[in-house]
């Protein structure tokens, strides 16, 4: 074992915690001839009645906890144990072959999962995985070995797993989870976006992480430095707490910039936004003092499910996020799957570049009662807060009007059937193509406000995959041009009197938002706990200037000279 290993930086921080290893759980079932059937039988539905509570509890305390889009992920759960088939075939096993309950149990799964696998239905084979935790929730206390699942952490834990999943974080108690380990994955992961979203230092790429950690390990996660201490010495410990002390007594000077606006020190005003990806976060805006929230991620709902969801439960969590924020602006972007983004329970097709495939708004418009479905939620939320709608991954002037088409289409079926509809809302796309961009001018005048998302806009101007690390040399934020896409964007804003915000990795990364302020850009939107540092940040910047250094940085042939302009003008 290693005292330390590295990985990739998801999120920044430093945590400290016992290692809750997120495995399946394994059970060993044996077949034993039994005598008393009554005894099997009462054995069976007695755990059956113990995990139903379980799931009756868990799903309740989410509900409280994070809203029903999270608490649903036990819906399915409930179904199976208290399907009849199943129930009736596991007791006619002990009552006619007498088998023992955990062996009739489990024979019945098996052949559940083996009639699951032969349907060649997406959506029906991910019933699997559902099978396969009820099944092991009532093995758990046939065979009296209770194992310790995400939901009963009761103390600081660091999770580490192959991948954590938005399942996972909703099933855990936030407060005791102070950092993420994963082998796979790193700044982009779903992982990393739930953790830079809640401020949680996570690790990704670690390839060695489950090879050298044991369950309750005790752990330092250095988000700072992309470095993990197994059990360290009592120095290393001390030293950590040391940091961690004056990164806190700099997180309480942060709070009292709470309720104060994002000025710079020569006046000039920016908006700092929040990216969020559930109704959850909304607490985490408020505590950090955000402005607004500029994208509210919604494909994290249909993720943390196992089918679409209901208009009104979609709409029940826009309507949550809409009365808590109150006036501020509110950015929700329509759903945004495909890519790296996958649905188990929808039957995608096999693509050999899905990054330039059937993805975002394209796939929207390919299936458009999955559409029309968030769109009237939206709409019907929309009396209960300010309001803004963005659309993904807009490319041409055709795509756009047809979902302003579309959402002019669902408005007016809503007020015919009765429904209020805010006559306020703001229609938004982002920038994340080259030919957006390049039309930024045209498409100005069909919409409220642009958001560049910075991530996939570097991505397709360098044709290189942002997720692929044998190209990761092509991702480069400071590239000439990139600053000068962002330019023509912000321009084209400007001449149509829209506001051009930036919701990608960029807005948070204190160089680049130097440049992105010089080149006029109105708001920024980052994770929540990046809002307080980043107000401290432009409040000492002084805009005129950061126009002059943008005039050289344009005039530069690549992204390493940009890059040394950049440092020896920005102190960070």
């Amino acid at each position: 074992m290693k005292p330390s290993f590295k990985g990739i930086i998801a999120s920044t921080g430093l945590a400290f915690g016992r290692a809750f290893i997120l495995n399946e759980p394994s059970y060993t079932v044996t077949h034993e001839p039994i005598e008393d059937v009554e005894y099997e039988l009462k054995k069976f539905n007695k755990a059956l009645e113990q995990s139903i509570a379980d799931i009756v509890h868990l799903r309740k305390k989410i509900s409280e906890e994070q809203g029903e889009e999270n608490a649903a992920i036990f819906d399915a759960h409930q179904l199976l144990l208290k399907d009849p088939d199943m129930i009736r075939a596991v007791e006619q096993l002990i009552i006619h072959e007498k088998q023992n309950a955990a062996w009739a149990l489990e024979v019945t799964i098996e052949q559940y999962i083996a009639l699951f696998e032969q349907i060649n239905d997406e959506y029906m084979k991910e019933r699997i995985t559902d099978i396969r935790d009820v099944s092991n929730r009532l093995l758990s206390y046939l065979l009296n070995e209770k194992t310790v699942t995400v939901n009963e952490i009761n103390e600081d834990v660091i999770l580490i797993a192959r991948e954590i999943t938005p399942s996972h974080i909703a099933l855990a108690d936030r407060k005791f989870v102070q950092g993420f380990i994963t082998v796979e994955g790193g700044r982009h992961s779903h992982a990393a976006i739930i953790a830079h979203t809640q401020g949680i230092p996570a690790i990704g790429g670690a390839q060695d992480a489950l090879e050298n950690v044991n369950q309750d390990d005790f752990l330092i996660v250095d988000g700072i430095n992309g470095i993990v201490h197994v059990n360290p010495t009592s120095e290393t410990i001390q030293k950590y707490e040391r940091v961690f002390q004056q990164l806190e007594s700099e997180k309480r000077a942060l709070l009292a910039l709470r309720d104060e606006p994002t000025t710079t020190a020569d006046g000039k005003n920016i908006s700092l936004l929040a990216n969020i990806a559930s109704s959850a976060d909304v607490e985490h805006v408020i505590e950090n003092g955000a402005e607004g929230i500029g994208l509210f991620r919604t494909e994290f709902a249909y993720m943390n499910s196992n089918h679409f969801p209901s208009e009104d439960k979609s709409f029940h969590s826009y309507k949550t996020v809409l009365e808590n924020m109150g006036n501020v602006p509110v950015t929700i972007r329509t759903l945004d799957i495909g890519g790296d983004k996958q649905l188990d329970y929808w039957d995608l097709p096999q693509e050999a570049n899905p990054f330039l495939g059937l993805r975002a708004i394209r796939l929207s418009l390919s299936e458009q009662q999955i559409f029309k479905t968030q769109l009237r939620a939206l709409l019907r939320a929309s009396v209960y807060g300010n309001l803004h709608i963005m659309f993904p991954m807009i490319s041409t002037l055709e795509e756009l009007q047809e979902v302003k088409e579309l959402l002019e289409e669902q408005k007016l079926l809503l007020k015919q059937n009765g429904h209020a509809v805010s006559d306020h809302i703001k229609i938004g796309m982002m920038v994340e193509t080259p030919a957006a961009a390049i039309m930024a001018e045209h498409f100005a005048k069909e919409v409220d406000f642009f958001s560049i998302g910075t991530n996939d806009l570097i991505q397709y101007t360098f044709a290189a995959d942002r997720m692929n690390e044998t190209v990761a040399h092509l991702y480069q934020p400071y590239h000439p041009a990139i600053l000068r896409f962002i330019k023509m964007i912000v321009e084209a804003g400007k001449k149509e009197q829209i506001k051009v915000s930036v919701c990608g990795d960029l807005a948070s990364n204190k160089e680049v938002a130097s440049l992105l302020l010089g080149l006029g850009v109105d708001e920024l939107s980052m994770p929540p706990s990046k809002i307080l540092d980043m107000r401290q940040f432009f409040q000492e910047m002084n805009v005129d200037t950061m126009k002059d250094v943008v005039h050289q940085a344009l005039a530069m042939q690549n992204a390493d000279e940009v890059k040394r302009l950049i440092s020896s003008k920005v102190t960070v």
